[in-house]
C-alpha cells in the first residue's frame, strides 16, 4: 500500500514532492504543514528510500506514502492509483521529475513555480537544481547555510 491508512486533510490534491524539492524548501515542515491544510495526502518520494526516511525524521516531517523498495515510477504509479483525490501534483527539480510526473498520470510544477504559487520560501535562489537521489545535496544545502549564518554573525 503506498498510501497510509489516514488521510491528512480533505482537499481536492494528493501533493507528492521529489526529495530534491523538498531539500529546496527554506522550511520543509512549515510548507508540509501549509499543504497538508488543502492536500488529501503530502509526502515525498525518491528513488532512495533510505534518504526519504533520514529526511522527514530530520525534520520531523509525516510522510503519507509507505516507502517501499519501489522506484519513483512504481511509488508515484501505486499512489495516483489508490488516491481518491480528483488532483495529483508532483513537485520536482529536474526534467526526469517532469518525465516520470507525466508518465504516471500527475500534474507537474517545479519547486520554484510550487513555491511561489503557494508562498514558500526556497533555501536559496536558484535551489531547484538539487538533486532527488543524491543524499548529499541535502547536507552540502545544510553546510552551505551553516557556514553563511555563521559568517554573517562575525559581521
Amino acid at each position: 500500500m503506498a498510501i497510509h491508512a489516514t488521510a491528512t486533510g480533505d482537499g481536492d490534491v494528493t501533493l507528492v514532492f521529489s526529495l530534491g524539492a523538498a531539500r529546496s524548501l527554506a522550511d520543509p515542515p512549515a510548507a508540509f504543514d501549509d499543504a497538508r491544510r488543502w492536500s488529501r495526502h503530502v509526502g515525498i518520494v525518491a528513488n532512495e528510500t533510505d534518504a526519504v526516511a533520514a529526511f522527514v525524521r530530520e525534520y520531523g516531517i509525516d510522510n503519507d506514502y509507505a516507502l517501499t523498495k519501489w522506484d519513483k515510477w512504481g511509488t508515484l504509479a501505486d499512489v495516483r492509483e489508490e488516491s481518491a483525490a480528483p488532483r495529483c501534483v508532483f513537485v520536482g527539480t529536474t526534467r526526469a521529475d517532469e518525465r516520470v510526473a507525466t508518465e504516471t498520470g500527475y500534474e507537474f510544477l517545479r519547486v520554484d513555480e510550487a513555491a511561489e504559487k503557494a508562498g514558500w520560501e526556497l533555501s536559496e535562489p536558484g535551489a531547484t537544481g538539487a538533486g532527488d537521489d543524491d543524499p548529499e545535496s541535502g547536507r552540502l544545502a545544510r553546510v552551505r547555510r551553516a557556514v553563511r549564518d555563521a559568517l554573517s554573525r562575525l559581521r
